[in-house]
């Protein structure tokens, strides 16, 4: 099984991060520049919230506020799900299909390790499932000969 510590060997371990006294607005402009759907929130280098473009969906635009007048603060999900470098892509495509999630924060020793998106975790199964189809045809074909 492949691990959540190999995902971020292979797509790298930089974080993009935001501050919870941000301006939606900056958080919507880091997204875009870096063409990604979520920021793990720091607070003195501590994680406290998630923002995503789901956050910015149902607390903004629906709500009617204004995104260079809200703080990511004010609408970040707080209550933040994570994994280890240890965690397995089975297990983090699991929890994300069970809670509903697409970005989960890699904790390690209570530091920010790395994100991982659901784009990731499904890049890392069909990988995985390609070598062990692989595998299996190469058994195949030698006993066949």
């Amino acid at each position: 099984m492949v691990q959540v510590r190999q995902i971020l060997d292979n797509k790298g371990r930089e974080v993009v991060t935001i501050s919870p006294q941000a301006t939606v607005f900056e958080a919507l402009t880091k997204l875009a520049e870096h063409n990604i759907g979520a920021l793990p929130v720091l607070a003195d280098g501590e994680l406290v919230g998630i923002f995503s473009e789901r956050d910015y969906a149902r607390k903004i635009i629906l709500l009617g506020k204004d995104s260079k007048n809200t703080t990511v603060g004010e609408i970040m999900s707080t209550k933040v799900l994570f994994v280890t470098p240890e965690t397995t892509n089975w297990q983090c495509m699991a929890l994300m299909n069970d809670k509903r999630i697409r970005h989960l924060p890699v904790m390690s020793e209570g530091r920010l390790e790395g994100f991982v998106s659901i784009g990731d975790v499904v890049k890392s199964i069909v990988a995985e499932q390609r070598f062990h189809i692989e595998q299996l045809e190469r058994y195949i074909t030698r006993g066949s000969s």
